[in-house]
């Protein structure tokens, strides 16, 4: 008894991804080639095109170079292949209506690729000539959609002799249409990359060209572009299964990754992006004539035996091991397979890419990241082995990701390490020695970030306090910033977060430090003073080494910090002189009860020594208010200094260069030694 076939639940359940919305085409193109390879013996006389619509067909003088403007690419709304193949003959027209026919199974075909015409598009309309048993020409045209099947079907007399078919995929579904290729010649690549097995093969390919309206591509053409030498054939066995290979080595183009296509039926299943799975496979290669990019072809009929029906995968196993059928090859046996070929094939000039990608690593680590140097040694050759062309931000990310590796592998170290049990203390020991050797290099390298952070830091100082393009300078707060975060507190950020080094390495320590706070939040006082110092901070020394007998303990500096906006001159007497703010600052909060910031108070805190630090250019306001204030110049002339009796507080007016410069000279032995360049 017959089984009825239903063409909506084979659709239903039959699968084209987004990412493979070509595939209805591709499968329209192989038929073609299918179809010419059946009547002609030789390539030369052979005919398939490719024509794109789109929803509105340009001017003539806007459609020709569409690929080539930056324009907007009108949307394609359906395609047509058509072939001077052997034609809709009676034997494909019942194949054709015959869900998973096996007419054409000796050819790979599996009776599911018009299926797939029917997920991507509204409708197929064929027109086909060709010649019936009798060898008279005929015409045959039909429409092919989900709602109908085939309909419309009509066969007539032809009088045209030759054979040959037109395929029109009509109406391309909107969210198919947004995920393919939009322009003529991505199109004709993809169809070329699909079908290029074909081209490779002996005999060759047809002469297959892409038309959109006033462009021609001929995929000949791009195929010779495309290829910088000929194709290597090689077969390699895999538990016991031969797999052939197709070595290929293409002129680069955008698109230089290195390409695994896993083929089934001689036509491309699925593709496989193989960087970095092989070392020094990343981009693109170098041979003696030029750079190419690598491709690999693998076929094999154990892959057409078990191709899955929509030609998107296979199914096969990733992996067997320990399942009951080990002894059949699975994915990652094959890949293994194709990648030690591959690495054979290209050992030349993945030696050459190796060097360069390890001299990359070395000339980055040497002259932008030094903290990575000590830990180098620890990582795999195969994990250095990046591309040349890598971005420093990719590159950083890597080395992080090693870094925080080694990290892991030493807490787990560690715990190995103080397990004593075993009686071989020499064994012991040689175990300890690894252990603290490899602590030691990684502490090196986060005293090396903590150098190299430093050092942008002070960069980015330096381009703060220069003009910008419209000759303006950067905000107070920007520079602010930069030294410690504004509207926090020591208690709010981590001590890594802030730059106080930059002024003073002496407020690292610090009981209390508020940036940009008002005095009466500060529980270092009960002041209640709403004004907002830049930074302030209170230093308790608990242990003086000199101190004057009968002091009390502990004693107190105050620090506060004015930042100005560089270049700006309107420092006057009042609220616009930042000495005279400073001092303020400084009173205010003596005036409050001064306490440490766990509450315990500071004997006699109204005399608490102070310390002011304006950060300013030395515009010549600035100058006055210094000379006002009986401050003396440095030895640079790029500030004043001075003691204010009347305050009990040591003043200093530091120019955005003198900051710049003796952060650099205080800094400069480490920079020295890490190899990071002068400034």
């Amino acid at each position: 008894m017959a089984i009825n076939a239903s063409l909506t639940g084979r659709l239903r359940n039959t699968s084209l991804p987004k990412s493979n919305a070509l595939l209805p085409l591709f499968e329209a193109v192989v038929n073609a080639i299918q179809a010419v390879d059946a009547v002609h013996d030789g390539m030369a006389s052979t005919r398939i095109t490719v024509e794109i619509h789109r929803s509105q067909q340009l001017p003539p003088q806007l459609g020709a170079g569409v690929d080539h403007g930056a324009g907007v690419v009108e949307p394609i709304t359906g395609f047509v292949v058509s072939d001077n193949g052997e034609g809709f003959h009676d034997g494909n027209m019942n194949s054709f209506e015959t869900l998973d026919s096996e007419y054409k199974l000796a050819y790979g075909c599996r009776g599911v690729g018009r299926l797939l015409w029917l997920k991507a598009f509204d409708k197929v309309e064929v027109v086909s000539c060709y010649r019936d048993q009798q060898d008279r020409s005929k015409r045959r045209s039909f429409v092919f959609s989900a709602d109908t099947g085939v309909s419309q079907h009509n066969i007539e007399d032809c009088e045209d002799p030759k054979t040959g078919a037109e395929v029109r995929l009509v109406s391309f579904h909107e969210t198919y249409r947004k995920a393919a290729p939009k322009t003529t010649s991505v199109v004709a690549r993809s169809i070329l990359e699909h079908c290029l097995w074909y081209f490779v093969r002996p005999g060759g390919a047809p002469n297959i060209a892409v038309i959109d309206g006033l462009d021609r591509v001929d995929l000949t053409s791009v195929y010779d572009e495309y290829m910088q030498c000929s194709a290597q054939a090689e077969e390699i066995m895999v538990k016991g299964y031969p797999f052939d290979l197709v070595h290929l080595r293409l002129k680069t183009t955008a698109k230089n990754a290195p390409q695994l296509y896993w083929c089934a039926d001689n036509r491309v299943a699925s593709e496989e992006n193989l960087s970095g799975k092989i070392r020094g496979l990343n981009g693109r290669l170098r041979d003696a004539d030029a750079e190419f990019a690598y491709a690999c072809f693998l076929g094999s009929r154990y892959l057409d035996e078990r191709v899955r029906v929509e030609r998107t995968g296979f199914n096969i196993a990733e992996s067997t091991e320990g399942a009951f059928d080990e002894h059949e090859p699975s994915l990652s046996d094959i890949r293994a397979g194709v990648l030690a070929a591959a690495e054979q094939h290209l050992l030349t000039s993945l030696v050459e890419a190796r060097r360069a990608g390890r001299v990359r690593v070395e000339k980055f680590v040497d002259s932008k990241a030094p903290r990575y140097r000590p830990i180098l040694r620890y990582v795999d050759e195969d994990k250095l082995s990046v591309d040349p062309e890598i971005s420093d931000k990719e590159l950083e990310l890597q080395l992080h990701r090693h870094l925080a590796d080694i990290e892991l592998e030493l807490l787990a170290e560690g715990q190995q390490v103080l397990d004593i049990s075993g009686p071989d203390d020499l064994e012991y020991n040689k175990r300890l020695r690894a252990y603290l050797e490899k602590v030691d290099d990684v502490k090196k390298s986060d005293l090396a970030a903590y150098v190299s952070r430093r050092r942008v830091i002070l960069d980015l100082l330096a381009r703060a306090i220069r003009i910008d393009g419209e000759g303006r300078h950067a905000k107070e707060d920007v520079i602010h910033s930069l030294v410690m975060p504004l509207r926090t507190t020591s208690n709010d950020v981590a001590p890594n977060v802030c730059n106080l080094w930059v002024i003073d390495e002496g407020l690292a320590f610090h009981n209390f430090l508020a940036s940009d706070k008002p005095i009466r939040t500060m529980p270092i006082t009960d002041s209640t003073s709403k004004k907002e110092p830049d930074l302030l901070a209170l230093k308790v020394n608990h242990g003086p080494i000199l101190v004057s007998e009968g002091e009390n303990l502990p004693l107190a500096s105050i620090v506060v910090v004015e930042f100005k906006r560089p270049a700006r001159d309107d420092a006057a007497p009042g609220e616009k002189d930042p000495l005279s703010q400073a001092l303020q600052y400084l009173e205010r909060v003596r005036e409050g009860r001064v306490t440490t910031a766990s509450g315990r108070p500071i004997p006699r805190s109204e005399q608490v020594p102070g310390f002011c630090y304006v950060v300013s250019d030395l515009t010549p306001t600035v100058q006055e208010r210094c000379k006002a204030g009986n401050l003396r110049p440095t030895q640079d002339g790029l500030g004043f200094f001075g003691y204010n009796d009347n305050y009990k507080a040591y003043i200093e007016v530091v120019s955005f260069d003198r900051l710049l410069n003796m952060a650099h000279q205080r800094n400069r032995a480490f920079f020295d030694r890490l190899g990071l360049p002068a400034s």
